[in-house]
C-alpha cells in the first residue's frame, strides 16, 4: 500500500519529468517535412482492393473526415516531438467522433471512447493532442469563430488535467468502479435543454440494438434470416454484389462454411465459459461483408447474423486488425495478435465493454476481434450544437480520457504530478492544435491534388452504389 510519502513521491516523479520535457516543448508539430500521400498508401496496403478508393473518397469530404482516416500520419509526425517518458496504454486514433455512447453488460448507456483499432502503449499526452487537435480541425469545418475554438481545447485540458487530479487522490478500485453514465451526466447537469438531449439519446439508443437491427438489415427467405445486400455499404462476398476480386484469397476457399466455423471456434476459445454458453443457444443464419468508418474502409469486416431458439436476432461484428500507427513509430513490446491488442486495450480502457468481444484468425491467418454490432450506439452530432454545448462535450471527453489513462495505468499520480495546477499544458496544446490544424489543411490539399491527378482514386458510396444499378 502507498504511504503518503510514496504517492507525494510519485507525484514528485512526474513533475520532475517536466525538467527535461517541459509543458511549453509541446507545442512543437513534429516531424511534418513528409509525405502525407505516401504514408496513406502505406496505411492501405493490404486491403481489399477495390474498396480503397471508397476510403479516400469518405476522407475528401472535409478536412476533418480526411483528419479521421490519416491516423497514421499524427502517429508519425507525434514520433519526432518530445514525449513526457510515462508511456501508459492509449487508444491512438482519439478525435472526437471517437467518443460517444454505448450499452453496459448491464443495459446501461455509458459515454466512454469506442474505437481501439489504433490502442497501444504510447504517451498519454499523444492521446490528448490528437483529441485536441479534432477539436481544432472540426470546429473551423464547422465555422466555429477562433475564440470559440481555442475554448474548446482549454475545456478539452483543463478538464483533463482536474479529473486527472481527482483520480490521483482515489483508489484504483475506485477508478476502475467509475462509469460515466447518462443518467449521471442528466443528475450532474442543472440545464433543461441537455437533460433533454440526453433523455433523446437514451431513447434513439434504445432502438439501436439487434431485433431493431434485423428487419433494417435483412429479409426471411424461408427458415432463415439472410443479410439484404445494399453495395458498396454491405454484400455478401460471393454474390453478384461482391466488390472482392476473384484474385483474393477469400474467393479461392473452397469451403466456406467449414472455414468460418474453424475461425469461429477459435474465437469461442477467448471467451469465458458463460460467454460460450450463452452464443451456443443461437445459430449462424447469414455472414455479409460490411463497410465501416471512414480510416477502416477496405479492411475485412463481416456482420454474423444469429438466431436464438425464440426466433431473436444477435448481430456480431468480426473487424480485422492490423498494425497499430502507434507502434510503427512509438517502440512498444511485440504484439502476437493484432486483435488481442485490441481486445485487451479496450478492456483496459472503457469502463465496460462489451460482453462477446474477443478475437480469432481469418481463414487465411489474418488477424479478427469480434463483438456485438451498434448495441445501443450513439455517436455525437457536432454539427448540431451550438458553441457552448459544443464547449460541455470538450470538457466530457477530457473526463473520459483521463478515466480512461487513469484505469489502464494507475498512474493518476503522475500523470496528474506533470501537468500540475497552471494552464501551462493548455496554452502549449493550444499552440500545438493550432499549428497542426494548419498543418492538416495542407495535407488534406496535398491529398485533394492527388485525388485529382490520378495519384490516388477517389469514389464516393454513391458512385460505387451506382455500378451495381440497373
Amino acid at each position: 500500500m502507498d504511504t503518503p510519502v510514496d504517492i507525494e513521491s510519485r507525484r514528485e516523479r512526474g513533475k520532475g519529468t517536466r525538467k527535461h520535457v517541459p509543458r511549453s516543448a509541446h507545442a512543437a508539430t513534429g516531424n511534418v517535412e513528409r509525405d502525407p500521400v505516401e504514408l496513406l498508401e502505406i496505411n492501405s496496403a493490404g486491403r481489399v482492393e477495390r474498396l480503397v478508393p471508397l476510403r479516400y473518397g469518405r476522407m475528401i469530404e472535409s478536412p476533418f473526415t480526411f483528419y479521421r482516416g490519416s491516423a497514421i500520419i499524427q502517429a508519425h509526425d507525434l514520433a519526432g516531438t518530445p514525449n513526457s517518458d510515462l508511456p501508459i496504454q492509449i487508444c491512438g486514433d482519439c478525435h472526437l467522433a471517437n467518443f460517444g455512447g454505448f450499452a453496459s453488460p448491464e443495459r446501461s448507456l455509458l459515454f466512454d471512447l469506442n474505437d481501439f483499432d489504433e490502442t497501444s502503449p504510447g504517451p498519454w499526452e499523444w492521446d490528448l493532442k490528437r483529441l485536441t487537435a479534432s477539436f481544432v480541425v472540426a470546429g473551423r469545418h464547422l465555422r466555429h469563430k477562433r475564440g470559440v475554438i481555442d475554448d474548446l481545447v482549454y475545456r478539452v485540458v483543463r478538464s483533463y488535467q482536474e479529473r486527472m487530479a481527482t483520480y490521483a487522490g482515489m483508489g484504483i478500485l475506485d477508478t476502475w468502479y467509475d462509469c460515466i453514465t447518462f443518467e449521471r451526466l442528466m443528475a450532474e447537469t442543472a440545464s433543461p435543454q441537455i437533460r433533454q438531449r440526453l433523455e433523446r439519446g437514451i431513447a434513439r439508443a434504445a432502438k439501436r440494438a439487434s431485433e431493431a437491427l434485423l428487419p433494417k438489415l435483412s429479409e426471411r427467405v424461408g427458415e432463415r434470416w439472410v443479410i439484404r445486400d445494399a453495395p458498396p455499404g454491405i454484400f455478401h462476398i460471393r454474390g453478384e454484389n461482391t466488390l472482392f476480386s476473384p484474385e483474393d484469397d477469400w474467393m479461392k476457399i473452397t469451403d466456406t462454411g467449414k472455414a468460418f466455423d474453424k475461425s469461429f471456434e477459435k474465437y469461442l476459445g477467448t471467451l469465458s465459459p458463460d460467454r460460450r454458453q450463452l452464443l451456443s443457444h443461437f445459430t449462424r443464419h447469414d455472414v455479409a461483408f460490411k463497410v465501416v468508418g471512414v480510416g477502416s474502409v477496405g479492411t475485412r469486416c463481416l456482420i454474423i447474423l444469429m438466431i436464438d431458439k425464440h426466433g431473436k436476432p444477435l448481430f456480431l461484428q468480426s473487424k480485422q486488425a492490423t498494425q497499430s500507427v502507434v507502434a510503427r513509430y512509438f517502440k512498444s513490446p511485440p504484439v502476437t495478435h493484432e486483435g488481442r491488442r485490441v481486445v485487451e486495450g479496450q478492456r483496459l480502457m472503457q469502463a465496460a465493454s462489451d460482453v462477446f468481444l474477443g478475437w480469432n484468425n481469418g481463414p487465411s491467418g489474418r488477424h479478427f476481434y469480434v463483438r456485438q454490432l451498434r448495441d445501443m450506439k450513439l455517436s455525437p452530432e457536432i454539427e448540431l450544437m451550438d458553441h457552448e454545448l459544443l464547449g460541455r462535450f470538450a470538457a466530457l471527453c477530457g473526463w473520459v480520457l483521463a478515466r480512461a489513462h487513469a484505469k489502464a495505468s494507475g498512474m493518476a499520480l503522475e500523470i496528474s504530478g506533470y501537468l500540475g495546477n497552471s494552464d501551462a499544458m493548455a496554452d502549449a496544446l493550444l499552440a500545438y492544435s493550432n499549428a497542426y490544424a494548419d498543418q492538416v489543411e495542407r495535407d488534406y490539399d496535398v491529398f485533394v491534388g492527388a485525388c485529382r491527378s490520378g495519384r490516388l482514386e477517389a469514389r464516393t458510396d454513391e458512385d460505387i452504389a451506382a455500378d451495381f444499378q440497373i
